[in-house]
């Protein structure tokens, strides 16, 4: 594993190795035998590190935090948060996931209560109380504490969803793409209210993502993971950026650059993505293949057009026909 380092951006946790991610692998069995999803991961992240992991789709991303969230357990190697193997689920390590996790028929301040209530259930009532308004004013939902979570924008349920979590006052903050179905505005505003939560509590955090301008902007290191099966960490890039960051003056960093465009190579070409492994992905090849899918696209554009035409002329003629026809949203 090569990693790019930055002598002068090194990790200023008092505890080099307060998360240890000792040569984990993960294996399933399966009809045609076993698959390996992870290969000997071996990571220490520091107290008070953000950590951000990307790569593709399918290469055990979410598997190792989930691990480390004690939700799976390795096939071999362990995980240890101060020294201590992490077997199960614990307060120590609170997760935020992309869908929110939310129960609807709760509201906000409800929502937040639960896990409160749940890890602390002899403090007193009115303690309880505090430490959920408290996070709430943090994400700034103070007025939307009791609208049930189908009254609240997308970034409004994050917003609660992170409160949660934090609330439980945990050690380590998981993510699991927290702001991938977030609209540009709202992630950034996420983003920005992530990192100033990160420095106050000075959390250690892990986070998924797959936009590579969000991990620069928010982490220390980036941990970049090899195709699965059998996936492993195939380089680490230290960010040399000083915090607190700002976004328009990063952007203009010609490191910046340099990193994103690194980033970039690593995943598009060196680990591009297909589901044939001995599928060519030269840029020779795909530029070869580059006329033919042009014709295809407007093909495909025609064939389209006429099949659309002839559904909605069909609607239109059916009289039992539903006139507000569901419409499934992008898987991400």
């Amino acid at each position: 594993m090569q990693t790019i380092a930055d002598t002068q951006n090194k990790p200023t946790g008092d505890q080099p190795d307060f998360l240890q991610i000792e040569k984990v692998t993960k294996s399933y069995n399966t009809p045609t035998g076993t698959y390996q999803v992870l290969d000997e991961i071996d990571f220490t992240v520091a107290a008070g590190e953000f950590i951000c992991v990307i790569g593709h789709s399918g290469c055990g991303k979410s598997t190792l935090l989930n691990m480390v969230a004690g939700f799976s357990e390795p096939t071999t190697g362990e995980v240890r948060l101060q020294g201590n193997k992490v077997e199960k689920p614990g307060p120590d390590r609170m997760m935020v996931f992309q869908n929110y996790s939310l129960l609807p028929w709760k509201t906000a301040y409800e929502n937040v209560y639960l896990g409160v209530n749940s890890v602390y259930p002899d403090k007193p009532h009115s303690e309880k109380v505090a430490i959920v308004e408290e996070h709430l004013a943090m994400v700034g939902l103070t007025e939307a504490a009791q609208k049930k979570p189908a009254q609240l924008s997308g970034g409004m349920k994050q917003r609660v969803a992170i409160a949660r979590a934090l609330a439980i006052r945990p050690q380590v903050l998981i993510l699991d793409e927290p702001f991938g179905a977030l609209d540009a505005i709202t992630k950034e505003e996420l983003q920005d209210e992530l990192l100033k939560i990160w420095q106050d509590h000075q959390l250690t955090v892990l986070m998924i993502t797959h936009d590579i301008d969000e991990a620069l902007y928010l982490c220390d290191r980036l941990v970049m993971m090899t195709n699965g099966p059998s996936a492993t960490i195939g380089e680490v890039l230290e960010m040399p950026f000083a915090r607190p960051r700002i976004r328009s003056r990063l952007i203009e960093d010609p490191r910046y650059y340099e990193l994103r465009n690194y980033a970039l190579d690593f995943l598009y070409h060196r680990f591009a993505h297909s589901e044939d492994p001995t599928e060519d992905t030269t840029l020779e090849t795909e530029e070869k293949k580059g006329f033919g899918k042009i014709a295809a696209a407007i093909g495909g554009v025609a064939v389209a057009a006429v099949v659309g035409f002839s559904l909605i002329q069909s609607i239109v003629k059916s009289p039992q026909s539903n006139p507000t026809p569901a419409v499934e949203a992008p898987a991400k």
